[in-house]
């Protein structure tokens, strides 16, 4: 496990660890990293790898120089598992709301698709973001990719960059044979989970593409069924809002192939700020072999409009909502999931869809 925080005062990369609320059974050491932009200067970001760790298991933690202990739980090393899915994230009250009714969820991990603060350049906004999950993600492991809002770019002045995504959330990319950290994957309890960039180079001859090929095509079906997918920007969407973008449209051509041979189960996606749950598709048709796709950009940042829904929805969307929250994925076994989507209803959850999910290889669906 990674265990990353940020202090504008300086401190030791050195993380104390055990089974105890001592927390001092063993200590790691780590590195420290700081990044400028623009006339911005960050303070201290420091990253400490620890372990190995037991599965499903409560540690006890403290960092630097703090005397503060954290407590955090690993996940299971095998079925059942139960992600938490959220995208769009921001810093608003809508946000601490479905960050409250996910830790009250049991969940194992969280999978967030992208729009992390929402600094778009301002970075104190990072700053806020961090100080607003920190009672979260200290106690579960997230997992995240970029979106847009992450993306700093000021026209003419600063061309497009991910200083302080790269810096703040540095992900297990070189581990999983990438070369950037804007995707790369990781195996946990017979699940694949493959992280991309919506806004990274993704056409044939591009390294994200070229690694995601390889990283695919790697796994073994018969150890690990299940293969999930999760990008920002959403390849199949009936709303109005993000119609005919870049990110989207080629992104589609260039990797639904790929995604599709190689059978992945399911694809997530945020951007959208509304939930919706299509079949499993292929080339705009349902397919029994396509993947299911998934869009849930309404973790909780708000819009100055609200995104509405072309009418009638198209045959192979199956379920739409725009209301905010978030979605759980529980893996079972090797052949059943079951996939629910949270509603924020008056700041309390309201399950309004629940769906049992079969893995694609269980289908008949052979590589």
């Amino acid at each position: 496990m990674r265990i990353s925080w940020f202090t504008d005062y300086s401190t030791p990369a050195t993380v104390q660890y055990g089974l105890t609320p001592s927390a001092d059974s063993s200590t790691a050491n780590g590195v420290t990293d700081s990044y400028r932009y623009m006339f911005y200067r960050s303070g201290e970001v420091h990253n400490v790898v620890i372990g190995p760790l037991n599965p499903n298991t409560v540690y006890y933690y403290r960092m630097g120089d703090s005397p503060t202990v954290y407590t955090m739980k690993t996940p299971p090393s095998d079925y059942p598992i139960k992600f938490a899915v959220v995208g769009d994230l921001g810093v608003t009250d809508f946000t601490k709301t479905t960050l409250d009714q996910i830790s009250n969820s049991s969940y194992d991990m969280l999978l967030l698709a992208g729009d992390l603060s929402y600094a778009n350049t301002i970075q104190q906004q990072w700053d806020t973001f961090g100080r607003l999950i920190e009672p979260y993600a200290s106690q579960r492991p997230w997992m995240v990719t970029t979106g847009d809002h992450d993306v700093e770019k000021i026209t003419i002045v600063h061309r497009r960059s991910f200083t302080a995504y790269n810096t703040r959330w540095l992900m297990p990319f070189d581990e999983s044979g990438s070369n950037s950290n804007q995707y790369y994957s990781f195996y946990k309890a017979g699940v694949h989970i493959t992280m991309l960039g919506s806004y990274t180079d993704f056409d044939s001859n591009s390294d994200q593409y070229k690694w995601l090929q390889a990283d695919l095509q790697k796994v073994d079906r018969n150890v690990t069924p299940w293969v999930v997918v999760i990008i920002h920007a959403p390849w199949y969407n009936s709303n109005t809002a993000h119609q005919g973008e870049y990110e989207t449209v080629d992104g589609k051509a260039q990797l639904e192939d790929l995604i599709y041979q190689n059978h992945v189960d399911l694809v997530i996606s945020a951007h959208i700020h509304a939930y919706e749950r299509f079949t499993n598709v292929y080339k705009e048709k349902a397919d029994k072999c396509g993947p299911v796709y998934i869009t849930i950009g309404d973790g909780g940042n708000s819009d100055d409009y609200n995104p509405y829904f072309m009418d009638p929805p198209p045959d192979i969307s199956y379920f739409r909502d725009r209301s905010s929250g978030h979605g759980t994925l529980e893996v079972a076994n090797a052949t059943h999931a079951l996939w629910t989507w949270i509603k924020n209803e008056n700041n309390q959850p309201r399950v309004i869809e629940s769906v049992w999910l079969t893995s694609l290889l269980s289908s008949g669906c052979k590589a």
